[in-house]
């Protein structure tokens, strides 16, 4: 398997299941475990503080990047391997969606769902061909594949934007779809 970078999105917050911040322990720890490099938002706070952490703590290769506004409000987490800081929250996604070869979606907030979308947005025009993994810990994301159910439904997309999102319920299983996707 080939030295691959995985962009994790997830919430600067825990949530109220332990079971968002377990699949995020698990994903930087399996990340890291193959060898691989994570890629997120250099938060040092809620998901993403747990995903670079149990990285971290596998050994593994981490690369943060944060605009400068966020640098104080999320307490940035600086002692990555790597570690950029950006004008714009619109460069930071771009700086980390171009450093990677796969993009996860753990459970978040706006910040989240914007990356998400950006990212899908992206992949939808052909400016990028990176598979995107929906982690759905507990069920957290229904409500999103419903939405987006509903759009193609309604005719303000094709249902073929929804084959662009892969849905997986586990830190686990996504590493085994990013393993099996990507090798």
């Amino acid at each position: 398997m080939p030295n691959l970078s995985v962009c994790v999105f997830c919430g600067s917050r825990a949530g109220d299941d332990p079971a968002f911040t377990q699949a995020a322990e698990q994903m930087g720890a399996g990340i890291a475990a193959k060898g691989w490099r994570l890629v997120y938002g250099a938060g040092d706070v809620g998901l993403m503080g747990s995903v670079a952490r149990a990285a971290q703590e596998a050994g593994g290769n981490t690369f943060g990047v944060i605009p400068q506004h966020l640098v104080d409000w999320e307490v940035g987490k600086s002692d990555l391997t790597s570690y950029i800081v950006t004008e714009t929250m619109h460069e930071r996604k771009k700086v980390m969606s171009m450093n990677c070869d796969a993009l996860v979606v753990l459970p978040g907030g706006a910040g989240s769902l914007d990356e998400l979308f950006e990212v899908l947005t992206w992949r939808q025009i052909g400016l990028h061909e990176k598979p995107i993994y929906i982690v759905n810990s507990n069920g957290y994301w229904d409500p999103l594949k419903q939405l987006m159910n509903h759009v193609a439904d309604r005719g303000f997309a094709d249902h073929s934007l929804l084959e662009y999102l892969t849905w997986v319920p586990d830190a686990a299983e996504t590493l085994k779809a990013i393993e099996a996707d990507l090798a």
